[in-house]
């Protein structure tokens, strides 16, 4: 498996996707253009959002893949895997039910289950009943993640993306595992070649390259390293060396609580996250060890320290899934509108494309204060099939998919859409106010925010503060900092 040499080639924008384009999706189902639930990595664009099912009025989750972004043939086979494998998968424990999947002339539609509460949310509900945290309640929190895991390799599926936030709560409080657009379809002894995933939860032989599902074990082990300790074992500023750290750094399980945490426990977490894949624990066996199986985890409370970084854990998680928001505001199916008609104000000459100048001189017109050498930049990317023109798809793209120069622009509009009086600083008041705005702004994830992110302890984010904040962790695409073979 990998990548395969169609990647750069387009393919005719008029050809369907779906085979079966017998329903209408907008004439069964309305989106709620205000509830984006998320935003897609850069590779496949995505945006997530409620949608209502007119006939019943239920509540399902919408993940629109836009078109004009599938630039290669091996993007729509990407499109059409993700719909195989969510339909191969549905109806099982812990795994999000699909529902259906349409097309129209803008985006391939994916309806499925609509999930609320993250995991955090689940242990902090368990706080709140019981007043403490145990082993037990990790036991009860990991059990089935890995038993989607357990059941994705039983089919011969591959998530390659295992992280906290790809699992949410259904509306009977079960947890499931959401967001496949990562995932493959896998042969055993079958390899990938392709390098994916998220932070600190990417196995080794991820990073080299070549890999197969037991890269998922370890990042379920990872899941549970935190869920027993309260942090992840690998914790640093740039990308570079989050790599170096999960492919060389020894695990810590001596510091607190570390002691205090059972034998058995530990004895899992280490099978799971051996470097070897070969000599790795299977998610089959996970789940047969005794301490998942058997009721032998404690019910003791585990270290307070623990439950303190938790909080911590979950309350960044939290403050970037709102900075994520903010930065989908301007991706709604308004501004693709609004793009076509910037192209076609471009477009002077009414040939159907824009020309380099084209391009330069409607920037400036906008006001654009983007460089010759970023002009370049934009035009080359959108260029994709280098005839020296760009055509309507081809600049919804490049629009939408900016270069990464404009990632720092981003994080800013982030940052001042939350600085409501903008003057550069995050106060305790304006972060409560963002965060209720996006339904997650309770007290004791307030609090933990800023004793986390507010580094300099004046009581407020400043703009490195938070700029530092939403790049922890991220090393994804991880082509941007590893030579492709």
């Amino acid at each position: 498996m990998g990548s395969s040499s169609s990647k750069n080639l387009k393919p005719s924008k008029k050809m369907n996707i779906l085979e079966d384009q017998s329903e209408d999706f907008k004439k069964l189902y309305t989106i709620e253009e205000k509830e984006k639930l998320g935003v897609g990595g850069e590779a496949k664009f995505s945006i997530t959002r409620k949608c209502v099912e007119k006939s019943t009025g239920k509540i399902y989750a919408c993940k629109s893949i836009l078109k004009a972004k599938l630039k290669s043939e091996e993007d729509e086979n990407s499109v059409k895997r993700q719909i195989r494998i969510m339909e191969s998968l549905s109806g099982q424990p812990n795994i999000v039910e699909f529902k259906n999947a349409y097309e129209d002339d803008e985006a391939v539609h994916l309806v499925m289950e609509f999930c609320g509460g993250e995991l955090f949310d689940k242990i902090k509900a368990l706080v709140e009943t019981r007043k403490f945290y145990s082993e037990k309640d990790a036991v009860g929190i990991i059990k089935p993640i890995v038993n989607a895991v357990q059941i994705c390799h039983s089919k011969g599926v591959m998530h390659r993306n295992l992280k906290p936030e790809n699992f949410l709560l259904s509306s009977n409080d079960t947890l499931k595992a959401i967001d496949f657009g990562s995932a493959v379809f896998i042969k055993e002894g079958d390899v990938c070649l392709e390098r994916v995933g998220s932070g600190c939860y990417v196995a080794p032989e991820v990073l080299q390259g070549n890999y197969g599902k037991e890269a998922d074990v370890w990042s379920v082990g990872i899941i549970l390293y935190i869920l027993l300790c309260g942090k992840p074992p690998f914790e640093t500023k740039t990308e570079e060396q989050m790599v170096n750290e999960i492919q060389n750094k020894e695990i810590d399980f001596e510091s607190e609580p570390w002691p205090s945490i059972s034998l058995r426990a530990r004895d899992l977490v280490k099978k799971m996250l051996n470097r070897n894949p070969k000599m790795r624990i299977s998610a089959e066996q996970v789940l047969e060890n005794a301490w998942i199986k058997d009721g032998e985890a404690s019910d003791n409370p585990i270290d307070g320290v623990v439950l303190t970084r938790l909080k911590q854990f979950g309350a960044i998680n939290k403050i970037k899934k709102v900075a994520l928001k903010v930065m989908a505001k301007n991706l709604s199916e308004e501004e693709i509108n609004s793009l076509k008609t910037m192209f076609t104000d471009m477009d002077t000459d009414e040939s159907g494309t824009i020309s380099h100048e084209e391009l330069k001189t409607g920037l400036q017109r906008l006001g654009s204060k983007l460089s010759e050498t970023e002009v370049n930049q934009l035009m080359e990317a959108a260029d994709v099939d280098g005839n020296g023109t760009i055509d309507i798809d081809e600049f919804i793209s490049a629009m939408m998919h900016r270069p990464k120069l404009d990632q720092e622009e981003h994080v800013k509009e982030a940052f001042q859409y939350i600085d409501t009086d903008k003057n550069g600083h995050i106060t305790r008041e304006e972060l409560e106010i963002a965060m209720k705005e996006h339904g997650v702004g309770d007290e004791d994830s307030i609090n933990q925010i800023l004793s986390e992110v507010d580094t300099d302890n004046d009581g407020m984010i400043n703009y490195e503060e938070f700029r530092t904040m939403m790049n922890s962790g991220r090393i994804k695409p991880l082509e941007e900092i590893l030579p492709v073979n």
